[in-house]
């Protein structure tokens, strides 16, 4: 997490926390794409099928 040379001139602390965070969780590593639920949705399957406990 680095500060900006050159931050924006009438930035507020608020707004110098909220790009700060933004910028620290852009940084972050992603977690791997491609789990069940995509899968899922990639075949059109109804997400709750494989779950059936999870319906009323």
């Amino acid at each position: 997490m680095t500060d900006n040379a050159n931050p924006p001139v009438n930035e507020t602390p608020i707004q110098r926390a909220l790009r700060l965070k933004q910028e620290a969780l852009n940084a972050r590593e992603k977690a791997p794409r491609g789990g069940a639920f995509q899968r899922e949705q990639n075949k059109r399957i109804a997400s709750g099928k494989s779950r059936p406990w999870m319906t009323k």
